[in-house]
């Protein structure tokens, strides 16, 4: 028995069959009178040849942090949550070959050859917003155990592309550099406020015009803190590529004489790793020398 929905003008309709989905589109929607509509879609495909950058924001996330008991300043729990939500991102999509994110921030890139979703802006944006926004809810409790997640949590994206492999890498420094620029700001501001009992505004008003030396310098000389010591997750943050790891499991085998036997069985695959490494300088684009293309190809 075959039983169908179809809507008033005939768009849907589905099928019993298992190997069928559910709702599919009706070949007879291209000869709707209605069709002229698809007309007032704008082409959003993304030039060819160009690396395609998403870059997801959380947003009003510094009203989210305070509501949701974050610690100051940096709370390895919600770094955590970044992480394993972007990977999430990374192995759903996998022309990304790498991502970069710090505080409430990740960047995506799409391989230059990518042809996903017909390289529509957004399509690649919404699918890693929703991808990125949904496992972290998903994955909440894993890092929040105590703490109840009060409402959704949104983030904001946007495309831009990149012609070259020098303006990619212009793009990831000058975001490690915010990365940097703002973790030496918030360490101290923070140290101010909590040991020594400044108030936020006062705390302001101490570090404005001071530069990176002076910030040093007041970390060490009055908090005893050496920022070159800091955790490199919270001065550098995330870089998440793709490698390709030797994987032993063990595996029951039929000899010859009809007898089983568990055996070691070793197979590479490809995993995504995490990194807090430097991005400006040139040592670890040597060492991954196969996440950038050929600029003449």
């Amino acid at each position: 028995m075959l039983i169908s929905t179809a809507s008033r003008f005939g768009v849907w309709c589905c099928a019993l069959t298992p190997s069928v989905r559910l709702f599919s589109r009706s070949s007879n929607m291209a000869k709707s009178k209605f069709e002229y509509v698809r007309n007032f879609e704008t082409d959003d495909t993304c030039l060819r040849n160009c690396y395609i950058v998403v870059r997801l924001d959380g947003r009003n996330f510094h009203k989210f942090a305070e509501q949701h008991k974050f610690a100051k300043p940096n709370d390895d729990r919600a770094l955590g949550l970044m992480r394993k939500s972007a990977r999430s991102v990374m192995e759903e999509l996998e022309d990304i070959v790498i991502a970069y994110g710090q505080s409430d921030e990740f960047s995506f890139v799409f391989k230059r050859s990518s042809t996903w979703f017909k390289r529509r802006a957004s399509k690649l944006m919404t699918h890693v917003a929703s991808q990125f926004s949904s496992s972290y809810v998903f994955y909440w409790k894993e890092f929040f155990e105590n703490q109840p997640l009060l409402y959704p949590p949104g983030f904001d994206g946007r495309v831009v592309l990149y012609p070259s492999n020098r303006n990619l890498r212009d793009y990831l420094s000058w975001r490690q550099a915010d990365c940097h620029i703002n973790n030496l700001y918030n360490t101290l501001f923070w140290m101010l406020v909590q040991r020594r009992g400044l108030s936020t505004t006062q705390a302001e008003d101490r570090l404005k015009g001071t530069l990176a030396g002076d910030k040093n310098e007041i970390l060490f000389t009055e908090f005893g803190i050496n920022y070159n010591n800091e955790s490199a997750v919270h001065k550098k943050g995330t870089t998440l590529i793709w490698e390709k790891r030797d994987e032993t499991i063990i595996k029951r085998i039929k000899l010859p004489n009809g007898e089983e036997k568990d055996m070691p069985v070793t197979r590479s695959r490809r995993r995504v790793e995490a990194y807090h490494c430097d991005l400006i300088g040139e040592q670890f684009w040597k060492e991954h020398p196969d996440i950038l293309e050929d600029d003449n190809c």
